[in-house]
């Protein structure tokens, strides 16, 4: 984006769309950037050159004034090139309406890309019943809010795969539907032959062992899994 670019560069172009559209329009009018009325409607927008929560909360502010907020933003800004429909979501979660004004050299287009509107986000289903399941199979709680990926504790998969590596640490080797049946783990034949941790080495056909990694790494694994039972 041409950084000489400066907020007011887009009003121009704003008030004339406005003005097409039988508004009468006027800047800066108590520090509301652009307020346009036509009959007994009152529209306020909010001019930035990037989205950011300054804008966001600017804008939501004016609702105070008026029941139809905007914000505009040149379409060459950063974050809308690069998360268009992420920042469309966000602005319509906060009842606002978005345009956009690609700034050419020659000729500066206007686009109303959504007017505020009432919103409520589409539910992901699967998503929605992944988290649930998580939730409700892990064993206490494992993790801190706001970690890593790489600092994983124990999600109920890893959990589930203790208890077979386990049952293991004690047996010499086993089949699945033998570990399935003895720790009541239905799906224990299925963490043997996927092996995500690389705790468990194949025998051979159905019957598996703890690998020299799973005995290393079990005991601060049990460990861990002891100090939330007792959470």
């Amino acid at each position: 984006m041409n950084t000489k670019l400066k907020e007011n560069d887009l009003y121009l172009p704003i008030k004339g769309f406005l003005s097409s559209l039988g508004y009468e329009v006027k800047g800066e009018i108590k520090d509301c950037d652009i307020v346009a009325v036509k009959d007994d409607s009152m529209v306020i927008i909010e001019l930035k050159l990037s989205i950011n929560i300054t804008l966001l909360l600017q804008a939501v502010e004016r609702f105070t004034l008026a029941d139809t907020v905007y914000i505009a933003v040149p379409k060459q800004c950063t974050i809308y090139k690069k998360q268009a429909k992420q920042v469309k979501k966000l602005i319509a979660r906060l009842g606002l309406g978005l345009i956009i004004v690609d700034m050419q050299k020659e000729q500066q287009y206007v686009e109303v890309v959504s007017d505020p509107k009432d919103y409520t986000p589409r539910k992901n289903r699967r998503r929605q019943k992944a988290l649930l399941k998580e939730f409700s199979s892990r064993q206490g709680d494992t993790q801190k809010g706001g970690s890593t990926r790489r600092e994983a504790g124990l999600t109920a998969y890893r959990q589930r795969c203790i208890r077979v590596a386990e049952y293991l640490s004690k047996q010499p080797n086993a089949k699945g539907a033998e570990i399935k049946k003895a720790i009541d783990e239905p799906q224990a034949t299925q963490f043997l032959g996927s092996n995500y941790y690389g705790w468990f080495n194949k025998v051979e056909r159905g019957i598996y062992q703890l690998s020299e990694k799973g005995a290393d790494e079990l005991p601060q694994w049990r460990e861990k899994m002891n100090q939330v039972t007792k959470e």
